[in-house]
């Protein structure tokens, strides 16, 4: 069974604090990937599944959505979080009906989602009744009749809510939306609404499509690679070793972040004699120290500065021929950037002149330029109009559609932008809809669905009775976490298809269900025999994954399964889709996805490719723009955000430690940052602390503000952080979710996108 979890639980009294480091991975990273897959899995365990994880017959990483070589790939093809990820799911700690009988929900609702998710892998599916104190086990056939039962009884369809994480495979994606649009309705939030959802209305805007528009082969022959508000040394950290391979190639960095990165600062490369005994390589050129917020300043400044300096030497900047050829829009661009204010810029970014300036020479400099981003980007208010100012910057330069150039939004959770391409999303479009229809014969809801914000006020406001999720944590993703919790315990009944316990699960509706399923690791057996399934990354690459352990538990089901056998209670077997033969052979589920889905033309053959294939990309493919209004790229004209703070306060971002994945805790010690054994923590400059009369470890309650109307201040509160000086952007803070969750209002939003906006949070500290 492995080790035992653990039995401690968070302690912030524990607090230690060291220097930041200089540099990420090397062999601490070998160190903790080796002993975090020894204590959950075990030696033969780990040796054996970590040889197949990201490898062409094994599986696919279930951490973010890093693309792997279409060429040679290495023996060890993963990082540090992702041996922790499959460390977590292919543990040998179980939870099973002992512990439910053990615990209470109420016992379990006190203990941190660390301490949950270190208890290991649910065996059986469970139900808590109405009044019940513990979870119970429910057979399958009873569980899915429950779930039928309470979807029938609403008085309308959209009284339910469908949420998707990122972790579901694209055939168990296709089949869920498919069951949730022959229910009638379009409810299908998913975790895209809360992290990249800004990134593709403005692409989708820009350039006609709302995925990114590079190859891991355009990043390694850029000339330059603008890396902006992204974390890759703990987020994305296979991306350091393309990275490296750019760098030896001759490309030059610029990071733009609030906080001093590790990764981005040097890469200690474990399988490669420079980054075991050597120093490894100096990623970043320049490194940006903006002001959280100030990126669209900063954008607008390069392009104000890119057609001045074109002004001054036509035909040296701007490519012309791209600009009057492939654009509209252009003429209006120029004219709201002709004059800037250099007042504003810098109280925006934070940055001087001198180095916007520097900056901007790089992108001269460069025919052949990447700009990548992540959710340092798209969790503002203006995160919309900042991604359309980088458009724009890259569209006066001609770098899209060419070798070695384009837009890279870096999405997070594996196979989080498959599940949109599958249909997951509350708003998919008319040929999309229509081509399900003649498929399946079923009737498709045209009317827009629930986002997660709109999920959570509907639940909030008993407009939404029943809550199913596949896979995630919504409670530990969502923002406003007293409000979010109250809302889903306002529901007749929530379901969580999971594979080990969290917060979700002890914040609960008057009935709740666990639906333990197979991960990605695990082998699926169905009745046409061993199965596989395929996943799409970040760069629009669609590959099989195939699990070769023993599940779990023999009550396990895949996802497959389990959507299929709700839908057959909830359908009866003689509705049009054959719900019962898809779960017996999965190419049939590919074959209509063929059908269905746009580029996904003989999806079985392609996918049975050594490296799957890549789904079409006009911009990228052909310079063409047919996704937008007028088939040509988008030149935006964005008016300037500038986030003022009061006096006294500062702008809080909530990120994630080196030792979680999203909501996934592995561990209490954030490495690169130099902290151990806590959680609840804000990271404020050493300026900021002596200005606000704080210490350096000092005990505090941090209150947001929000200015909602005005009338007045909307505050939230979160007791008992931990100060801790570190080098961020004066001015600026940072603290970990999930913890830092409750200090963004429900209704504080992305326009456009409607996401949260975790990176712009104002707020106060005060001493306890």
């Amino acid at each position: 069974m492995g080790r035992k979890p653990p039995e401690r639980d968070v302690v912030e009294g524990d607090l230690g604090v060291s220097a930041p480091k200089t540099w990420a991975a090397g062999i601490p990273g070998v160190v903790v990937s080796l002993r975090r897959g020894v204590e959950q899995m075990g030696v033969g365990r780990t040796a054996g599944t970590l040889r197949l994880l990201n490898q062409r017959e094994g599986f696919d990483c279930p951490g973010c959505a890093w693309p792997e070589s279409q060429e040679h790939r290495k023996v060890a093809e993963f990082c540090e979080n992702g041996a922790k990820a499959v460390a977590e799911e292919a543990t040998r700690r179980r939870v099973g009906s002992e512990f439910f009988a053990e615990h209470s929900v109420a016992a379990l609702a006190e203990r941190t989602d660390y301490w949950l998710g270190q208890q290991g892998r649910i065996t059986e599916p469970v139900v808590l009744w109405p009044g019940a104190e513990h979870y119970e086990v429910i057979s399958w056939g009873d569980a899915f009749e429950l779930v039928a039962g309470h979807l029938r009884g609403l008085a309308d369809p959209d009284e339910a809510v469908f949420y998707t994480s990122g972790r579901t495979s694209n055939e168990a994606a296709f089949l869920y939306q498919l069951l949730v649009r022959s229910f009638g309705t379009n409810n299908l939030p998913d975790c895209s609404n809360m992290c990249h959802e800004s990134s593709g209305a403005a692409l989708a805007e820009t350039t006609g499509i709302g995925k990114g528009s590079v190859s891991l082969k355009d990043l390694t022959h850029a000339d330059l690679i603008v890396v902006v508000g992204q974390n890759p040394g703990t987020n994305h950290p296979r991306m350091l070793s393309a990275l490296e391979e750019a760098k030896g190639n001759g490309a030059r960095i610029i990071a733009v972040n609030p906080l001093p990165e590790a990764g981005l600062l040097r890469f200690k490369n474990p399988q490669n004699v420079r980054g075991v005994i050597g120093k490894g390589t100096a990623l970043a050129d320049e490194f940006a120290q903006i002001r959280l917020g100030g990126d669209q300043a900063l954008f607008q400044a390069i392009g104000h500065l890119l057609l001045k300096w074109e002004a001054e030497n036509p035909g040296t900047v701007v490519d012309q021929d791209f600009v009057d050829t492939r654009t509209e829009g252009f003429a209006e661009y120029v004219e709201s950037v002709r004059e800037i204010d250099w007042a504003d810029i810098e109280i925006a970014t934070g940055l001087e002149r001198d180095q916007i300036e520097r900056v901007a020479r790089m992108f001269v400099e460069s025919q052949r330029t990447v700009v990548c981003w992540a959710m340092g980007l798209t969790q503002h208010r203006h995160s919309v109009p900042t991604i359309r100012e980088i458009a724009n910057v890259v569209l006066l330069r001609g770098m899209i559609g060419k070798p070695g150039a384009g837009l890279c939004p870096v999405r997070g959770h594996s196979n989080v932008q498959g599940d949109r391409t599958m249909g997951i999303w509350e708003k998919m479009p008319e040929k999309f809809l229509a081509a399900l229809e003649s498929e399946f014969g079923i009737t498709a809801p045209r009317k827009h669905g629930y986002d997660t914000v709109a999920a959570i006020r509907a639940m909030r406001d008993g407009k939404a009775r029943v809550f199913m999720a596949v896979g995630g944590n919504f409670v530990s993703a969502a923002p406003d976490t007293d409000v979010t919790e109250a809302a889903l315990r306002k529901c007749d009944l929530t379901v969580h298809v999971s594979t080990k316990l969290n917060r979700s699960h002890v914040v609960h509706g008057r009935t709740a269900l666990i639906l333990p399923t197979k991960g990605r690791t695990e082998r699926d057996e169905q009745e046409s025999g061993e199965q596989f399934v395929t996943v799409e990354d970040s760069m629009s690459v669609v590959h099989r994954s195939r699990g070769r352990l023993e599940p779990a538990s023999e009550h396990l089901m895949s996802e497959v399964g389990i959507i299929c056998g709700l839908a057959e209670a909830l359908f009866g077997s003689d509705h049009s889709v054959p719900w019962a033969e898809l779960t017996r052979d999965y190419d049939l589920i590919r074959n209509h996805i063929a059908n269905v889905v746009p580029g996904c033309a003989d999806y079985n053959a392609k996918v049975r490719g050594p490296n799957g294939f890549v789904l079409p990309h006009a911009p990228r493919d052909s310079r063409e723009f047919t996704g937008t209004r007028n088939d040509k790229a988008v030149f935006t004209v964005n008016p300037l955000t500038i986030l003022r703070v009061p006096e006294g306060r500062l702008l809080l971002q909530t990120l994630r430690s080196h030792d979680q994945y999203n909501t996934t805790i592995y561990g209490l010690d954030d490495r690169y940052r130099g902290i151990k054994d806590a959680r609840r923590v804000v990271l404020v400059s050493p300026e900021d602390i002596t200005e606000l009369g704080l210490a350096d470890g000092q005990l505090v309650t941090i209150t947001s503000e929000w200015a909602d109307d005005p009338t007045g201040v909307t505050e939230r509160e979160a007791k008992d952080f931990r100060v801790v000086s570190y080098p961020t952007a004066k001015g600026c803070a940072a603290a970990y979710f999930p913890e830092a969750n409750s200090l963004i209002p429900l209704d504080s939003t992305a326009e456009t996108s409607n996401t949260p906006t975790s990176k712009s949070i104002v707020v106060r500290l005060a001493p306890v």
